[in-house]
């Protein structure tokens, strides 16, 4: 039984120091299935307490200790693999399957590929006289969303235990059970106390309260642009370092002469994916004016075999949006779409047919859009795809870069060369081409406004480290 009535302080399930909860609805049914326990400044400090104490110990761990430590922790995690995709699927509404395999299975793919990266990484090099050494932060506030909860957390959390950090999580309220099931992970792995504490809450009270706390080092932070924006802010006066992954409007560039079927086809599912849910998601789908009738149709025999439906029923593609205030918020675009003059080739507002309550959204396909529009602008984040015409390359790529974010880029071309070309001009930290995945061993992260810092592999490591040069350590 996850117990949300606590949080995790200094190796403990320990009680709120006020007494407050709110409730975490299923969005399939709309109703709410418990409370969780909401926390204050005053169990932040606690447990910002603990994680300073534990920093002193557990900074000066070796390589070795930590490996064995990362390696437990991915044993005890896949036992617990399908609870974790049973909580996701409840509580933001990823079709079951999905949960488990995808949501889940992120969570456990970070852990494993930061244990390969500490197991070859190079703490030391020498450089002239002095040895540059690189060792850990400090104490790093982590604050994940609930879109992708456990591929979040985890993608903080291990490359900050094997930076040799210690940490305090505050996980998205409206996705708080996996994240306690991982804290209990954790726990049983032996992670010494201290090292990770968790504490639920709101942003604008454990969040902001976390940013401007004079004792953590590091903000790691992945949400709105807009409350990337306040988390800075608040973390400037502290001058502590702030790593950020935020918003995006992802360019899909389809270049002329490339498959149009295979390229539209596995666009316009991955923008589906999760039901639009991902701030990578490749939302603005930029094809050639002569081919927009052509993808539209494609398109559109995507979106009518998207089912949105019971994340936990057989057949269902997509399930529904996280909360009625995002429910609201996609519809209103939607509206806007339609109202700014792009053509509805699929969906629209309203709930999906034959449904009556909560908050699906019709799989939606936009066409003949133009990049000034509103919903090639904002962030929908749901299932709403735009498809935007170009006269040519050079247009396609001057598109793909008008927007404020730089998160992703996707290319297709009639080549692997020709998609390379365009890649190579796309402002953007990460560009998929012809449809190939992510790479967990490659950095993640983004250009402009979607954030700073990178995650993922390596790269997610060294966030977590701070580089000290010992001048004279090798003379003669």
């Amino acid at each position: 039984m996850v117990n949300r009535m606590q949080f995790y302080i200094d190796g403990a399930w320990v009680d709120p120091a006020v007494k407050k909860s709110t409730p975490v609805v299923n969005p399939a049914t709309e109703e709410a299935m418990y409370e969780v326990a909401l926390g204050s400044k005053a169990d932040l400090d606690k447990a910002v307490a603990a994680a300073k104490r534990a920093f002193l110990t557990f900074s000066q761990t070796s390589r070795e200790e930590r490996i064995a430590l990362l390696e437990k922790i991915i044993e005890v995690y896949k036992g617990r693999m399908k609870e974790i995709g049973a909580a996701v699927s409840d509580e933001m509404g990823a079709p079951l399957p999905m949960a488990e395999r995808l949501q889940a299975g992120a969570g456990l793919g970070h852990i494993a590929s930061t244990l390969e990266v500490l197991k070859n990484y190079h703490f030391e090099e020498t450089i002239g006289t002095a040895v540059v050494v690189r060792e850990a932060v400090g104490v790093i506030g982590m604050i994940t969303p609930w879109n992708w909860p456990l591929n979040q957390i985890a993608c903080k959390v291990a490359p900050a235990l094997a930076a040799g950090c210690t940490m305090i999580l505050k996980p998205s309220e409206f996705t708080p059970s996996s994240a306690l099931i991982f804290a209990e992970i954790l726990h049983e792995a032996g992670v010494p106390k201290g090292v990770f504490n968790l504490v639920n809450g709101l942003g604008p009270e454990v969040g902001a309260a976390m940013a401007e706390h004079p004792d953590i080092d590091m903000i790691s932070f992945t949400g709105s642009t807009r409350a990337g924006v306040d988390v800075a802010k608040r973390a400037a006066p502290t001058v502590k370092r702030v790593s950020q992954e935020l918003g995006g409007k992802s360019p899909n560039v389809i270049l002329e002469g490339a498959d149009l079927t295979k390229a539209v086809t596995g666009g316009v599912m991955h923008m589906f994916n999760n039901s639009g849910q991902s701030c990578n998601a490749p939302s603005r789908m930029i094809v050639p004016l002569s081919k927009m009738k052509e993808v539209a149709a494609i398109a559109k025999g995507v979106a009518d075999k998207t089912k949105a439906g019971d994340p936990r029923a057989e057949g269902t593609t997509i399930g529904p949006v996280v909360s009625r205030i995002q429910w609201d918020k996609i519809q209103a675009l939607i509206k806007k779409g339609i109202d700014e003059g792009a053509t509805l080739v699929a969906g629209g507002p309203g709930l999906p047919e034959g449904v009556n309550k909560g908050f699906y959204v019709r799989p939606t396909i936009f066409a003949d859009v133009t990049n000034e529009m509103t919903i090639a602008r904002e962030e929908i984040f749901g299932p709403v795809l735009t498809i935007i015409g170009a006269k040519d390359e050079a247009d396609a790529v001057k598109i793909a870069n008008d927007t404020p974010y730089g998160l992703a880029g996707y290319v297709s071309g009639d080549t692997v060369e020709s998609a390379r070309r365009v890649a190579r001009q796309i402002r953007a930290g990460n560009v998929n081409l012809q449809g190939v995945p992510n790479d967990r061993t490659a950095p993640f992260g983004g250009y402009k406004q979607s954030g700073n810092g990178r995650e993922w592999g390596k790269y997610g490591l060294e966030e977590y480290l701070e580089v000290k040069a010992v001048a004279g350590y090798n003379a003669a």
